[in-house]
């Protein structure tokens, strides 16, 4: 399973896309998405997900 951006929560910082490790993160049209093809969920490299550590509002990354 992949994580997701809930659009209508963020605020468009963009702290996730820089963070994540695979990549998964990127700025289309007018927010952030995760590539559920290239998401890990961090499992290998961290012991929690980056972007729902890193994201400044509660609860916007999310698993999908």
């Amino acid at each position: 399973m992949a994580f997701k951006i809930i659009a209508s929560q963020c605020t468009q910082c963009g702290a996730c896309e820089f963070e994540c490790p695979s990549g998964a993160i990127s700025f289309k049209t007018d927010r952030f998405v995760v590539d559920p093809k290239i998401c890990t969920e961090c499992r290998v490299e961290f012991a929690a997900p980056k972007c729902r550590a890193i994201c400044p509002m509660p609860n916007t990354c999310v698993p999908a």
